[in-house]
């Protein structure tokens, strides 16, 4: 499924997710992830304070907040990475500590500040991946193939992914976060450092992917992205939930950003210092 405002020249083959790596939908069931009084310290500082989120299956949902808000950790508790110290994370009805092996199963986490292995090649990180998933060799291979083509890693699969730029590690990692094919894909500021060309075609994959029945669930500053892209969003700050619910919900008769900006406030109504301006 693509963007009917995007022309793709003839000679591109469509960014579509192949069926090996398309989840199954799901129905009627348990929503894709619920959060519920999650707490998280750090030492005296409370990074994340009680916070309860619903996510629908099928969704393609937005988690912004400003810098220090607590998005981060939050995802971090939900997908297994850091245990909350209170609350519970279930994705699909699992509970995410309690059964971690079977949760991770569900789950496609694209983390941030999570290192790689960097060592291996962009063909065989993805490719250890999926055989870490259970994938047997001749699946894992043809699935491997097809994610680093319509990553545009094809010419760089034999590169060892330290030589990477912050864009193709980007991608790689998410070419790793979709190989087990999962029912949910969690993304932390996907697009940071992606060109734009890479960009809409990562943008064709999601909308492909959740049009045929899998989960969403991103981080970004980007509001236009957000706007664009999101059926549902939740506005945190401070560790709190302050807003959530579908994107028309949340904004009003706003844009995204200035509804965000009202919510969680700072803003400065100023042209700056006297000595910044030039006359």
């Amino acid at each position: 499924m693509t963007d009917s405002s995007r022309e793709t020249p003839a000679a591109v083959p469509p960014t579509v997710l192949p069926d090996a790596v398309v989840p199954a939908s799901t129905g009627d069931g348990p929503p894709a992830m619920r959060l519920a009084g999650l707490v998280k310290r750090f030492g005296e500082k409370t990074a994340v304070a009680g916070l309860d989120l619903t996510v629908p299956t099928g969704s393609f949902y937005g988690l912004v907040g400003p810098n220090g808000a607590g998005k981060t950790t939050t995802l971090s508790m939900a997908t297994g990475l850091l245990r909350p110290d209170a609350g519970s994370a279930l994705i699909y009805g699992v509970d995410v500590w309690a059964q971690p092996v079977e949760a991770k199963r569900l789950i496609g986490n694209l983390a941030d500040g999570v290192r790689l292995f960097d060592r291996l090649t962009g063909e065989q990180l993805v490719t250890y991946t999926g055989m870490m998933f259970g994938l047997d060799r001749d699946e894992v291979a043809s699935r491997t193939a097809d994610l680093l083509r319509i990553m545009d890693l094809g010419e760089a699969a034999g590169t060892p992914v330290v030589d990477y730029s912050a864009g193709m590690t980007k991608k790689v990692a998410l070419a790793c976060a979709l190989v087990h094919a999962p029912r949910l894909l969690v993304l932390d500021e996907p697009f940071e450092s992606v060109d734009p060309v890479s960009a809409a075609n990562i943008e064709d994959i999601l909308r492909g992917y959740t049009a045929s029945g899998g989960t969403v669930i991103v981080s970004s500053h980007s509001m236009d992205l957000v706007q664009r892209m999101c059926d549902h969003v939740a506005v945190i700050a401070q560790g709190r939930l302050l807003a959530s619910g579908t994107v028309d919900e949340v904004r009003g008769t706003q844009t995204l950003q200035d509804r965000f900006v009202d919510l969680v406030g700072g803003r400065h109504h100023s042209e700056g210092p006297q000595w910044l301006r030039q006359s």
